[in-house]
C-alpha cells in the first residue's frame, strides 16, 4: 500500500501544487484588472454553477472508483446515462439566468447562464472518464491535464480580461477548461456511448453513490448557503469581499491537505474490511496535518492584512477581516477535509450522509445568525464555530461508530500540535509592529513562522515523527 501512496503522492502533488501556483498567480492578475462587483457576479453565479455539477456527478464518480467488478461495458453504460443526465442539466441551465436575474435583481446573468450551459455539460460528462482513471489509478494523467485545464483557462481569462471582456474573462475561462479536461479523459480512457441504455450498472453502484450523492446535495447548502445570502441581501462587492476571504482559506487545503485525501479513497478502497489500517492511516494523517495546520492557521491570523494586500493589491482591504477570522477554523477544515475519504474507504458513506445532514444543520444556523446581524465578518464569526462543531459530531462517527474505537484516542493525536499552536501566538503576540511594506512585513512574519515552527518541532519531539513519515513515503515498511 505504501509504494501506491508514493506514487499517487508524487503524481498529485505535482498536480496540486502546479494548480495552486497558476491559480494564485491568475487571480492576482485579475484581482488587480476586474473590480471586487465584477468579482461578486462571478461569486454568484458560481454557486448555481457548483450545484449543477453536484447534479451531474449524482455520486457516480466515488461509486465508479469503490466498485472494482465493473467492467469496460458496464461503465460504458454508466458513461452514457452521465451524457444524458449533462445534456438535460445544460438546456436547464440555458435558461436559469431568468430566475438568477429575478433573484439577484441584475439581468446580466441571463447572458452569463447560456454561456456556462456549455462548462455544465463538459463537467457533467468528464465524471465517469476521471473516476475511471481514477479507479486504475492513474494519477500523473488526471494531474497533468487537470493542470493543463488551469493553465489554459487561466490564460484566457488574463487575456479577455486585458480586452474588457470583464466578468466574461472568467467565465469563458471556466467553459474551455472543463473542455480541455473532457477531451483528454475521454480519449485516454476509451469510453464508448451506448445508444442501448442498461440499468444494471447503475443499479450495482446504487447504494454507494445515492448515500454519496445525497452528502454531496445536503454538504452543497451548507457550503454555499452564505454566498447565496450575502450576494441577495447585501451587495455584490461584499460578496466579492467575502468569497475571496473563504478562497484565501482554502488554499492551504489546497497545498496541504488535497495533496493527502485525493488519493485516500482511491487507495484505501482496497482495503475496506480492514478498518483497523483504515484508523491508523486516519490518525497519522490527522497528527501530520494538525502539526502543519494549527501554527499555520495562527500564522495566518496574524498575518492576514499583508497575505490579502500583497496577493490581491489594496482595493481588496475589504476581505482582511473576514480572512482573519476564517484563518481560525484552517487546521479544522483540513482535517475534516479527509474524513470523506475515509467514510468512503471503510465503506461508510450512511455515516458520511450522516455527518453531512449534521455539517448543513451546523452551518446554515451559524450562517443564518451571521446574516441577521449584517456583516460579512459575523458570517465568518459564525461559520468558525460551526467548523468546530463539525469537527466534534465528524470524528465521533468515524472514531466511535466506525472504528468502534474512542475520541480520547483521536484527540491524544493533536495534543502536541496545540503546543506548536501556542508557540506560534506567543510569539506573534511579542511580535512588534513592524515598519515595512505588505511584502516585507510578510516576509518577516513567515521567517518568524519557519522559525519558532521548526524551534517547536524538536521541544516537542515531532521532528522525529515527521521524519519517520517521510520515509514511510519514501516506501519503508508501514
Amino acid at each position: 500500500m505504501m509504494e501506491q501512496f508514493k506514487h499517487a503522492l508524487f503524481y498529485t502533488a505535482i498536480g496540486k501544487y502546479s494548480i495552486v501556483v497558476v491559480q494564485l498567480l491568475v487571480q492576482a492578475v485579475l484581482s488587480r484588472i476586474l473590480t471586487p462587483a465584477e468579482y461578486g457576479i462571478v461569486a454568484a453565479v458560481n454557486i448555481f454553477l457548483v450545484f449543477f455539477q453536484l447534479l451531474a456527478d449524482f455520486g457516480i464518480g466515488p461509486a465508479v472508483i469503490q466498485n472494482k467488478s465493473l467492467n469496460k461495458r458496464e461503465l460504458n453504460d454508466i458513461f452514457s446515462f452521465s451524457l444524458y443526465v449533462a445534456v438535460g442539466l445544460a438546456v436547464v441551465f440555458f435558461f436559469l439566468g431568468y430566475p438568477m436575474s429575478d433573484f439577484y435583481g441584475n439581468p446580466v446573468y441571463i447572458a452569463i447562464s447560456r454561456i456556462l450551459a456549455i462548462a455544465v455539460f463538459f463537467y457533467g460528462v468528464l465524471v465517469v472518464p476521471q473516476s475511471i482513471l481514477l479507479r486504475e489509478k492513474n494519477f500523473r494523467l488526471v494531474n497533468i491535464t487537470t493542470v493543463t485545464g488551469a493553465l489554459v483557462s487561466g490564460v484566457i481569462s488574463i487575456g479577455l480580461a486585458l480586452l474588457g471582456f470583464s466578468y466574461y474573462a472568467i467565465i469563458i475561462g471556466n467553459t474551455a477548461r472543463a473542455f480541455i479536461m473532457f477531451v483528454i479523459f475521454y480519449i485516454k480512457t476509451e469510453t464508448k456511448i451506448s445508444l442501448k441504455f442498461n440499468w444494471g450498472p447503475l443499479k450495482k453502484i446504487f447504494a454507494f453513490s445515492r448515500n454519496q450523492f445525497l452528502f454531496n446535495f445536503i454538504n452543497y447548502f451548507s457550503r454555499n448557503l452564505d454566498n447565496l445570502l450575502i450576494g441577495r441581501y447585501f451587495s455584490a462587492s461584499a460578496l466579492a469581499y467575502y468569497d475571496k476571504a473563504y478562497q484565501v482559506s482554502l488554499y492551504p487545503n489546497q497545498v496541504l491537505t488535497s495533496l493527502v485525501t485525493s488519493v485516500i479513497h482511491p487507495i484505501l478502497s482496497d482495503y475496506e474490511d480492514e478498518k483497523e489500517r483504515i484508523k491508523r492511516v486516519y490518525l497519522r494523517i490527522s497528527n501530520l496535518l494538525a502539526t502543519l495546520g494549527m501554527p499555520l492557521s495562527i500564522f495566518l491570523f496574524f498575518a492576514a492584512e499583508e497575505v490579502i494586500l500583497f496577493l490581491f493589491g489594496g482595493q481588496w482591504d475589504g476581505s482582511v477581516a473576514a480572512f482573519q477570522i476564517l484563518a481560525l477554523s484552517i487546521w479544522i477544515q483540513m482535517i475534516l477535509s479527509s474524513t470523506g475519504g475515509i467514510f468512503q474507504s471503510g465503506n461508510r458513506t450512511d455515516l458520511l450522509l450522516l455527518s453531512g445532514i449534521l455539517s448543513t444543520a451546523f452551518n446554515i444556523t451559524g450562517i443564518v445568525i451571521g446574516i441577521l446581524m449584517g456583516q460579512i465578518e459575523y458570517v465568518a464569526g459564525f461559520l468558525v464555530l460551526a467548523f468546530s462543531l463539525n469537527f466534534i459530531q465528524a470524528n465521533y462517527l468515524l472514531m466511535i461508530k466506525m472504528f468502534k474505537s474512542s475520541l480520547l484516542e483521536f484527540f491524544k493525536v493533536l495534543t502536541k500540535p496545540v503546543i506548536l499552536a501556542v508557540m506560534q501566538a506567543g510569539a506573534f503576540w511579542l511580535l512588534p509592529e513592524l515598519p515595512l511594506n505588505n511584502f516585507f512585513s510578510l516576509v518577516v512574519k513567515g521567517l518568524v513562522f519557519v522559525v519558532v515552527w521548526i524551534i517547536g518541532l524538536f521541544i516537542t519531539g515531532e521532528f522525529k515523527r515527521l521524519k519517520l513519515e517521510l520515509q514511510r513515503a519514501r516506501g519503508i515498511k508501514e
